[in-house]
C-alpha cells in the first residue's frame, strides 16, 4: 500500500491584515505628534491643562456677552440684573461697527462705495492670484481696478482716473518704442534726455539745499537735540551746495553713456513722459471731458477716511507699489554703474535703519517744508509714499537674495541669446528670482499690513485710532478695551492668515524648493 502525498498550492495571495489600531488613524497621529516620548507627553499634558484652564476662564465671559445695549453702563446693568458676575459687552461692536469699519467722518449714505470697492478688489485679485485657473482675459479688469477703486472710494470725476490710465498706457508705449530704437537714434535721444535730467537734477538739488539751510536756521535753540539737528541740516545743505552741479553733470553723462545698452535711457524717458502728462495734461483734459460728459460721485476728503477701510487702503496700495519699487532698488543695487548702485545702497540702508514711526512723523510734518507755499499735499498720499519707501527697502533685500541665488549660467544664457539688459532681466532673470523670493516678500507684506496701524500716532483714525479716540473717549463706551481690540485682532488675523496660506499654496504650485 502506497502513501500518496498531495501538496496544496494557492492560486491567489493572502489578503493583507489590517494594521494595528495603534498604527493608523487618529491614534497614530497622536502617538507621533503629541505623545512621542516622555518629554513630548509632558508638554502635551501641560499644554492641554493651560488650554482647558483658559477656556474655563474665558468661556463665561464670551457666553454671557451682551449684544443689545447703548452704553457700557447699560451692559453692566443688564449683567447685574441677570445675576452674572462676568460678561463681554459686545454691544459696542453693534453700536459702533460703522466707525470701526469706515471711520466716523465717511458719509453714512456712501458706505456702499467702499464696500463695492472691496468686493471688486477680490474679483480683480482672482486673475492675478489664481492665474492658472482664471482665463488671462480677466486680467484686463485687474488692470482697470485701481482706477475704479480710487473713484469709488474718493469720488469726484470719473475722468480723472481714466485720464491717468491713458497716461500710463501712453508711457508703456514710449518705453517700448525707446527700447526698440537702433543704437544711433537712441544715442541722440540719450543726449537730449541726459541734458534735461542733469539740469533738472542740479536745479532740484539747489532748491533742496536752500530748503535745508532754511530749516537749519529755523530749528531754534531748543536744547542739545535741536542744535544737533540744526548742524546736521546745515552740513547736508553745504554738501548739496557744493555738489549739485557735479551731480547733475554725472547723471547726464551716465544716461548718455548707457545709450548702447539702453536700460537707463529707456526708464528715464518713460518717467519724463508720464511726468509731463500728469503734471501738465491731466487737469485740462479731464476737466474738458467732464464738462461735456459729467460723471461724478460725491468727493470725500482723505481726512474723512478711517477705520479698517483705511488699513486696507494703505496695505493694498503700499504692497502693490513697494514690490515694483523693491525690484528696481534690488536691480539698482546690483548695477555696475557706481552712481546708481550708490544711490540704491544709501536709500536701502538708510530706510532700513530708521523706524517706520519716524518716517510717518516726517510725512506728517517735515514734507510740508519741501512743498511750494500754499500747496496741499494729501496726507494719505504722503503716508503712502513713506510706507511704500519703507516696505520697498526690505523687499529689495529679499529680491536681491533671490537674484544672488541664481546661478551665473542664467546670465550667460541670456547673453548668448543676444538679449539686452532689459530683455534678459524681464524674460529670464526676474521670473526665477521672484519665484525664489515669494516667502520673504509675503513676510514683508504681512508685516507691512499690520504696521498700517501706526498711522494712529499721527492723528489718522484707522481702526486702532478709532478705538483709542472716538470710541474709548466717548461717554457711552469709556474704558472698554477687550471687546474692540479683540475685534481688531480678529479682522487683521483673517487677512494675514489668508495671505500666509495663499503664499504656501503658491509655493507648492511653483515648486520653489527646486527639488
Amino acid at each position: 500500500m502506497t502513501k500518496k502525498d498531495v501538496s496544496f498550492v494557492r492560486h491567489d495571495t493572502i489578503p493583507p491584515s489590517p494594521p494595528p489600531a495603534s498604527e493608523t488613524g487618529l491614534v497614530k497621529w497622536m502617538r507621533q505628534n503629541l505623545f512621542a516620548g516622555w518629554f513630548n507627553t509632558a508638554l502635551t499634558v501641560l499644554a492641554i491643562y493651560f488650554i482647558v484652564k483658559f477656556c474655563l476662564f474665558a468661556f463665561p465671559w464670551f457666553y454671557n456677552g451682551v449684544w443689545d445695549a447703548g452704553s457700557i453702563k447699560e451692559c453692566r446693568e443688564i449683567l447685574k440684573a441677570a445675576g452674572k458676575q462676568t460678561g463681554a459687552c459686545f454691544a459696542v461692536l453693534v453700536d459702533r461697527w460703522d466707525h470701526l469699519l469706515f471711520g466716523f467722518k465717511y458719509p453714512a449714505d456712501q458706505y456702499w462705495r467702499p464696500t463695492l470697492a472691496f468686493v471688486l478688489m477680490l474679483v480683480a485679485a482672482a486673475p492675478a492670484l489664481f492665474y492658472m485657473y482664471v482665463p488671462r482675459k480677466f486680467l484686463l479688469f485687474t488692470a482697470l481696478y485701481p482706477f475704479i477703486g480710487f473713484w469709488l472710494v474718493w469720488g469726484g470725476s470719473l475722468w480723472v482716473p481714466l485720464t491717468i490710465l491713458v497716461a500710463i498706457i501712453a508711457t508703456a508705449y514710449v518705453f517700448r518704442a525707446v527700447e526698440q530704437l537702433q543704437v544711433g537714434p537712441r544715442q541722440v535721444l540719450a543726449g537730449i534726455v541726459g541734458l534735461v535730467a542733469g539740469v533738472g537734477l542740479a536745479y532740484l538739488l539747489y532748491l533742496g539745499a536752500k530748503e535745508l539751510w532754511f530749516i537749519s536756521g529755523s530749528m531754534g535753540s531748543g536744547g542739545v537735540l535741536s542744535m544737533l539737528f540744526g548742524l546736521l541740516f546745515k552740513a547736508a545743505s553745504i554738501f548739496m551746495f557744493v555738489f549739485f552741479i557735479p551731480m547733475g553733470i554725472f547723471v547726464g553723462y551716465a544716461i548718455y553713456s548707457d545709450a548702447e545698452d539702453g536700460g537707463l535711457v529707456t526708464v528715464v524717458t518713460a518717467l519724463f513722459a508720464i511726468y509731463v502728462m500728469l503734471a501738465y495734461l491731466l487737469g485740462p483734459i479731464s476737466g474738458a471731458i467732464n464738462s461735456v460728459i459729467p460723471i461724478e460721485l460725491e468727493a470725500v476728503p482723505s481726512r474723512d477716511m478711517g477705520g479698517y477701510m483705511l488699513c486696507l487702503i494703505l496695505g493694498s496700495v503700499c504692497v502693490s507699489l513697494s514690490i515694483p519699487l523693491g525690484i528696481v532698488l534690488a536691480l539698482g543695487r546690483q548695477s555696475d554703474m557706481p552712481l546708481i548702485k550708490g544711490v540704491c545702497v544709501v536709500f536701502i540702508e538708510f530706510v532700513r535703519g530708521v523706524p517706520l514711526i519716524t518716517l510717518l512723523f516726517v510725512a506728517n510734518v517735515m514734507l510740508a517744508y519741501f512743498m511750494p507755499p500754499q500747496s496741499n499735499f494729501d496726507l494719505i498720499l504722503r503716508v503712502i509714499i513713506m510706507i511704500t519707501m519703507f516696505s520697498a527697502a526690505y523687499i529689495a533685500e529679499v529680491i536681491r537674495g533671490g537674484l544672488a541665488a541664481l546661478p551665473k549660467g542664467q546670465y550667460e544664457a541670456a547673453d548668448s541669446l543676444g538679449l539686452n539688459y532689459t530683455q534678459a532681466t524681464r524674460l529670464i532673470i526676474l521670473p526665477q528670482a521672484l519665484k525664489i523670493s515669494i516667502p520673504g516678500i509675503v513676510n514683508v507684506a504681512v508685516g507691512l499690513f499690520k504696521d498700517t496701524t501706526l498711522v494712529s500716532v499721527i492723528s489718522m483714525f484707522d481702526i486702532v485710532g478709532m478705538i483709542r479716540g472716538p470710541i474709548q473717549q466717548s461717554t457711552d463706551w469709556i474704558s472698554i478695551y477687550w471687546e474692540v481690540y479683540l475685534f481688531a485682532a480678529l479682522v487683521f488675523f483673517i487677512v494675514c492668515y489668508s495671505i500666509s496660506q495663499y503664499s504656501q499654496w503658491l509655493e507648492r504650485q511653483l515648486a520653489t524648493d527646486h527639488g
